[in-house]
Order: structure tokens, then C-alpha cells, then sequence
């Protein structure tokens, strides 16, 4: 999730919401701090200087035949993520049917460079629908850990059932992903849908968890360079944790702001000055070529991460892009939110969204979302209250009617959708979003100004944030204090919401059938803790053909 403050997410003290100066990060500097935190922080290596997988694998955005397979080979001892340096590396790849590779069905190789960060893509096709797959990469004699993957099903199959882990917002400092470890032992999952904060972009100690950093992550700066990003998602890709998902089951992520900056817009973020930081196009493309070189992501269309991916005749999944195209957001809870000619989507974006959902033959249309969609209104809420939670998603802290980072900031964009779901009868639209940093079950109004005399329109999911502060860790209170309170507030001023936890971490699983998509919700024990239990502790469904949300008390 993103954090919506500049001085949340980077906080000076509670009641500070004032623009932060930051150091301007010279080359000289960025390349000081290349090498030596990030290899201080890479897993043991020989000193053969032979190739090294310390990054993992990974496979992402499954086709009936075929899935995008991902690693990252370092050559040499000093050819590091970010550093420029390492020679051309002859990487090839098998897979299997089996993990044992007995029956192999596709290999190939391909050479990494230092132009591309010594990452390796492989869109392999030519695979059976609804399958799972295992793979490595090899490189110099020295083979990668071994993965599995799953093909999505045929395009025209009947699905009985589609399994997916949902999360967002990790952020290294704040603590450990423990949550992709349990996701990752489950061994039950189709995919799992990353929503948006895969990194942060904060240097270190600027957000962390309750203040205090858990664990430092690399470079210490705040990322602004090529080489400040590569760095960044390195370190990242070195949590056993992440590494052991990403080898159980393939990813399907779309971007939020902090891959970028925070409150990313198109022509700038909250956390970016111009000038002094570079310019943002310069920053922004940096991030984009960074991203793309780390993630397992197929983009449609060069430079974005929304796409369209159909799981037989169950679901498909339509992943939006809300940061490239968007106009900034508002400044004050005006009429510039109802604003035509603002927009969080971009035309092309809505266009190809309203006649992908209208088009869709599938019993459920998904929509991977990075911001919430349900009006939120939280002007009622207590100053004590009002204060944190503006604090959290960015507002002044004077209390503002709407979060402008969200749909709220861009309502004629969402009234053209939600209309268009109504005019069209375009039924079991769910959707599955993240940043937030809470967890919520929603009915989307079609007329968020009359709700509840107004229909629903859709349904939505929010998951919490990994590790990210939520409402309890501001205030720095014991968990649960702030959600027993404003839980209650929030439903009574949004009677869309069936349930809001404004304090705990965790992640989802989505069950989806013909008759119902249901979201179990988890918790974390202690997320600054390597060792952290995860629990169950509610479920919500929506039933086909209802666009409502109801509470079940079993998950699947």
C-alpha cells in the first residue's frame, strides 16, 4: 500500500505534515553505496568467483500455454546489482513436468548483461493448460534452486475452483515477510496477486516500523537513480521468504506509487522534488526499466503493468495501471475531485477497461486495483482519531470528506465505471485492492452520494498492508486499540462497509467458484518478528449474481 502522507510514511513527528528537503544524491555517492551494503547483505558465495543465483527465481502472468520465467545471475564477485559491472553470462533454462526433470518439455538459453542488471526473461510457450511446471536456469556449471509454476487453464474450461494469495505493501524496514512464507507453505495456490508496493522507495529509518528500523535495507538512500532501484529490488529479492513464494507459485503484480515514489501521479510525486532530485521523468524511467528488469511482469503494452489475464471460463482478471496516467491529486476536498477533465485511469486505460468487463463471457470479472474504490468518508471520525488517520493516508489533518489519493480524488472516473456496470448488467465485478495499509469489506455504491437507497455495482476486497504501519503503529498503541474505536465510526458514516480492521497485518487467499468468490483474511503475530504465526480471522463472500458483500464464518 502506499502510505498517504508525505510525513506518514516519512515521518518528522506526529503533527508534521510539511514538505521534507532531502539530500541530493550524487553519482559519486550512489555509486559509493553500491557494492558494499548489498554485498555485505548477499548470501554466502565461494570464491571461485563461479555464477550465483542469490536472488532466486520466480515465474509470473500464466497463459493457458505458457508462463514468464525470471532470475537474476550474478556473474563475478563484483558484478552486484547496480553496479554496471560483470561480463556477458550464457544463462539457460529447463522445464520439467516433474521436479526430479526427468520429463522435460522446454529448455533454451539466452545471455545476461550488465544492461539489463544480469536479470534473465524467459516467455515460454508451448505448455498444457492448467498444469504445474517446475524450472531452473543454470549458468557456468552452477544451477539455480529449482521452482514450480502452474499454467492457467484453457480458455474455454470449465474451472470448479481458482486459488489465489493476495498482499501488498512490504516494506523491508517495517519488518519481516513472514506473510510470504505462509502463503508459500500452503502449497494450494493457482497464483498470488501482488496489488502495489512490492518495494519502498524511502531511505533509511524514514519509514520504518513504529519509527524504529526492524532490519536496514540497501542502499541507504532514498532511491532515485538506475542503479539506486536496481539495488533496492535486489535487496528485496534476498528475503528467504520472498524467494520461497516466488519459487511455489507464479505472481501476477501490478505497481502502486512507493516502486516509484510516494503519491506518484504522472507528472510527479509527493516524495520527488524536482530539481534537486532530477527530474521526474528521468526518475520515473528509472523506476520503470528497474521494475521491469526484477519482476516477473508481461507488459500489453510497453511502460505499464495493465493487462488482461482469463483463467478458463471462471474469472478473468483485469490489472490497472493507477499511477502512469493519472492528473495530481487534489489539494483540498473542493469540487476539483468531481473534476471531468482530472483523471486516475487515463482515457486509453478506462476505455479498454469498460469493454473488457462488458465483453467478458466468464462467470467473474476480477479487477486487480491499487487504491480503494468504495467512497470513504472520514470527516466524522474524532480528533483524536482524525489526526492518525490522516496521518496514514496523507490528508490534512484539519479532517477532509475524502482520501484524494484514492477513486475519492477522481470521481467522475468511477462514476463513468460504476455507470457503465449498471447500464450494462455487468454482474460479479469484484474488486481486489490493496494500499491502504487495513483490511476492508465492501459493497461499491453506483451513486456513492445516495448509498445505501443506491444499488450495489461491484464488490470489494482490501487486504492490509505486510509490514507497513497501520493505525495502531502511529499512534503507537497495543494492537486492536484504535480498530475497537474507529472500526465502529467508519461503518456508521459508510454503510457500504460490512468490515473494517484499521490495525493488524496480514494477507488474503481468494477462493473462487461458479457460486461465490470468498477472501479468507490472515493476521500476523508479530511482523517485526522472523518467526510469526499466522491466523485466520474473518471471511467475506460475494455470492453470483448478488454484488453484495456477506460475512462467513469458515474459511475455505
Amino acid at each position: 500500500m502506499t502510505s498517504r502522507h508525505r510525513s506518514s510514511e516519512a515521518p518528522k513527528g506526529l503533527n508534521s505534515l510539511s514538505p521534507r528537503r532531502r539530500t541530493v544524491v550524487k553519482a559519486a555517492a550512489a555509486s559509493a553505496v553500491l557494492a558494499g551494503p548489498l554485498a555485505a547483505a548477499l548470501p554466502a558465495r565461494a570464491a571461485t568467483d563461479a555464477p550465483a543465483f542469490l536472488h532466486g527465481v520466480a515465474s509470473g502472468d500464466p497463459l493457458p500455454d505458457g508462463i514468464l520465467l525470471w532470475t537474476r545471475v550474478t556473474p563475478t564477485a563484483e558484478a552486484v546489482p547496480g553496479s554496471g559491472l560483470g561480463p556477458d553470462t550464457e544463462v539457460s533454462w529447463v522445464v520439467a513436468r516433474d521436479k526430479a526433470f526427468t520429463n522435460v518439455v522446454a529448455k533454451g538459453s539466452t545471455t545476461a548483461t550488465a544492461a539489463s542488471d544480469h536479470t534473465v526473461r524467459a516467455d515460454i510457450r508451448g505448455l498444457e493448460p492448467a498444469t504445474d511446471y517446475w524450472f531452473r536456469f543454470s549458468a557456468g556449471g552452477t544451477d539455480s534452486p529449482v521452482a514450480r509454476t502452474r499454467t492457467a487453464p484453457a480458455h474455454d474450461a470449465a474451472v470448479a475452483c481458482l486459488r489465489f494469495g493476495v498482499v501488498s505493501c512490504a516494506n523491508w524496514e517495517a519488518g519481516y515477510f513472514t506473510a510470504y512464507r505462509h502463503l508459500a507453505a500452503r502449497g494450494d495456490l493457482d497464483a498470488w496477486l501482488h496489488l502495489g508496493d512490492y518495494i519502498y522507495e524511502y531511505k533509511s529509518g524514514e519509514y520504518a516500523a513504529r519509527d524504529k528500523v526492524v532490519r536496514p535495507h540497501a542502499p541507504a538512500n532514498e532511491i532515485i537513480t538506475l542503479a539506486d532501484y536496481r539495488v533496492r529490488h535486489a535487496r528485496y529479492k534476498t528475503d528467504p521468504d520472498l524467494q520461497a513464494l516466488h519459487h511455489t507459485a507464479p505472481v501476477v503484480a501490478i505497481w502502486d506509487d512507493h516502486e516509484f515514489a510516494d503519491n506518484a501521479w504522472s507528472g510527479g510525486a509527493v516524495n520527488h522534488t524536482e530539481g534537486a532530485e532530477g527530474t521526474w521523468s528521468a526518475r520515473k524511467a528509472a523506476a520503470t526499466q528497474a521494475y521491469f528488469e526484477w519482476m516477473p511482469v508481461r507488459p500489453a503494452i510497453e511502460g505499464t503493468t495493465y493487462r488482461r489475464l482469463r483463467f478458463g471460463r471462471l474469472a478473468d482478471l483485469s490489472l490497472l495501471d493507477l499511477r502512469s496516467f493519472r492528473s495530481q491529486q487534489a489539494s483540498t476536498a473542493s469540487g476539483s475531485v468531481d473534476d471531468p477533465d482530472r483523471t486516475i485511469t487515463g482515457r486509453a486505460q478506462l476505455d479498454w477497461l469498460k469493454a473488457g468487463l462488458k465483453a467478458s463471457d466468464t462467470t467473474w470479472r476480477l479487477v486487480g486495483n491499487s487504491v480503494m474504490i468504495s467512497p470513504f468518508v472520514v470527516g466524522s471520525l474524532s480528533a483524536d482519531l482524525l489526526k492518525p488517520l490522516a496521518k496514514l493516508l496523507g490528508l490534512p489533518q484539519e479532517g477532509l470528506a475524502v482520501n484524494t489519493d484514492q477513486w475519492d480524488g477522481y470521481t467522475d472516473d468511477r462514476r463513468e465505471l460504476l455507470a457503465h456496470l449498471r447500464t450494462n448488467a455487468i454482474r460479479n465485478t469484484v474488486f481486489l485492492t490493496g494500499d491502504i495499509h487495513m483490511a476492508w469489506a465492501n459493497d461499491v455504491p453506483a451513486d456513492a452520494g445516495t448509498y445505501p437507497l443506491s444499488p450495489s455495482a461491484a464488490t470489494e476486497f482490501v487486504v492490509t498492508s505486510l509490514t507497513s504501519d497501520n493505525l495502531d503503529d502511529i499512534v503507537k498503541v497495543p494492537e486492536g486499540t484504535v480498530s475497537a474505536i474507529a472500526a465502529p465510526v467508519i461503518r456508521a458514516a459508510n454503510r457500504h462497509v460490512h468490515w473494517v480492521d484499521t490495525d493488524r497485518h496480514g494477507y488474503g487467499v481468494l477462493d473462487v467458484t461458479a457460486e461465490r468468490a470468498q477472501l479468507d483474511y490472515y493476521v500476523l503475530s508479530d511482523r517485526t518478528s522472523p518467526n510469526a504465526t499466522s491466523a485466520w480471522t474473518r471471511s467475506y463472500r460475494t455470492r453470483s449474481g448478488t454484488q453484495k458483500v456477506e460475512r462467513t464464518y469458515d474459511p475455505v
